[in-house]
């Protein structure tokens, strides 16, 4: 295990109930997700918590995207008390308090729809190879005047900081809020675009991380409304600019040994950790929709603007799909590979659920790595891509889903309820961007036309 990476306290119900009176907690927000990653939330009191914890809550599943039909639509939240943590902008007195929640039929069979049980499972299946799935994210951020106005608040580059930097307390803000709930957050900083920022967070499993991502995205969105702004995750908010990523780095680890580790290969990768490459470099274009699941994601996915459009992997250059981070020595637990490709508006259970599935794919099959492309792969001739055997990114959601459709990884990985409604969901959504009438439309061809 990572030394920068902490194992979440055990809790059970005792701890939990014993937290919830010294703290005089009155209200609990019990926590799911919907199968696009939308934040569900219903609150019991806190006469209702030794119950709740006991037998779960029950809830209307029909009205959830991707849930249960009108006709079984009852659904139980069962809480995992080891989620259970305050909530540090809610007032101290009267206290509240959330818990992430798995979703169960009545009777406690655990509801395969519900994407916290899908990364579950996907977690299960490396665990009987021996394997923990760790992942550290990066976050990127939009913050603007309002949803509305989408004006930025500054003309920041990367790593700027400028006089009184009212974004600077926002971050920090942001942060002490994220540590107080028990999220280790590592680095802080401006991005390249102005008003865009990024947080990056402590390595930890991948479960404890999807719950993390989604609490992450609450507080961003809560402390930039205190601070009088608005906070987004839309990958591609302001054209000609960069968007915004959630670049994501990995490592498996087998008890406390980083299995991505040999200390005698050039780059100091185990050929367990090339073997999961290779598979995330056979599946990149079909597992896109998960990591890309919004019409605006390949606005992001464009050359000219750091995101990687095509399948590839080298140690420095940062255009490329999967990075090698440097080396440093006595850091072997550090050693991990950069994916670069997802964005911070995608479902987190799902995208590190298909991730882990390529990469486990390819170290099960042995796929081989092809050769690092360290040179502008931008700047090269397609024929030259081509010669190579380079693949190319879906450019736009409609190729996305074409590829997830015949995906028989896709669909083992999210399992057939969710990859079913994922994909109908996803298909729809596309439609309707076909059939809009888009501002720039008018503008250039009514005066024409």
């Amino acid at each position: 295990m990572p030394k920068h990476a902490r194992r979440p306290l055990r809790k059970d119900k005792e701890y939990v109930l014993r937290l919830a009176k010294e703290h005089d907690v009155r209200f609990i927000r019990l926590w799911f997700t919907d199968i696009l990653g939308m934040l569900k939330s219903f609150a019991i009191t806190i006469d209702e918590l030794e119950q709740a914890l006991e037998e779960g809550m029950g809830f209307d599943g029909s009205a959830i995207k991707g849930f249960a039909r009108i006709d079984e639509s009852d659904m139980l939240a069962l809480p995992d008390p080891n989620t259970f943590c305050l909530l540090p902008w809610r007032p101290k007195e009267n206290a509240v308090a959330r818990m992430f929640c798995d979703v169960a039929y009545p009777g406690g069979r655990l509801f395969e729809g519900d994407p916290r049980q899908v990364l579950k499972r996907n977690l299960a299946q490396a665990a009987k190879l021996g394997f923990t799935f760790y992942v550290g994210p990066e976050l990127e951020f939009f913050v603007f005047k309002s949803a509305e106005d989408p004006t930025p608040l500054d003309a920041g580059g990367y790593f700027d900081l400028t006089p009184l930097d009212a974004a600077s307390d926002l971050r920090r803000d942001i942060i002490l809020a994220m540590e107080e709930m028990g999220i280790g957050i590592e680095y802080s900083h401006h991005e390249a675009a102005p008003s865009q920022h990024e947080i990056d967070f402590r390595y930890t499993d991948a479960l404890t991380m999807a719950d993390n991502v989604m609490t992450y995205r609450l507080v961003v969105k809560e402390i930039a409304f205190k601070h009088g702004v608005y906070a987004t995750f839309m990958p591609k908010p302001l054209a000609g600019h960069n968007g915004s990523g959630m670049h994501v780095n990995a490592s498996l680890f087998q008890g406390a040994r980083n299995a991505f580790f040999d200390s005698k290969d050039k780059l100091h990768l185990s050929k367990t950790a090339k073997h999961f490459m290779a598979g995330l470099l056979k599946r990149a274009p079909e597992i896109t929709l998960v990591l890309n699941q919004w019409v605006n994601s390949y606005k992001r996915l464009v050359p000219g603007f750091e995101a990687p459009v095509y399948v590839t992997w080298a140690q420095h250059n940062r255009s490329d799909l999967i990075r090698i981070p440097m080396y440093k020595p006595g850091k072997e637990g550090s050693t991990r590979i950069e994916l670069r490709s997802p964005d911070p508006a995608c479902n987190p259970y799902l995208a590190f659920s298909v991730l882990l599935a390529a990469g486990l794919e390819g170290i099960e099959k042995q796929y081989p790595l092809p050769p690092a492309t360290e040179e502008n792969v931008f700047a090269m001739a397609a024929a030259e891509r081509t010669r190579r055997g380079i693949a190319q990114l879906p450019s736009q959601m409609g190729k996305a889903i074409e590829l997830a459709e015949g995906s028989a990884l896709l669909r083992r990985a999210l399992g057939e309820h969710v990859y079913q409604l994922f994909l109908e969901n996803k298909k729809i959504e596309y439609d309707r961007y076909c059939r809009a009438l888009t501002d720039y439309e008018v503008k250039t061809y009514l005066p024409l036309l």
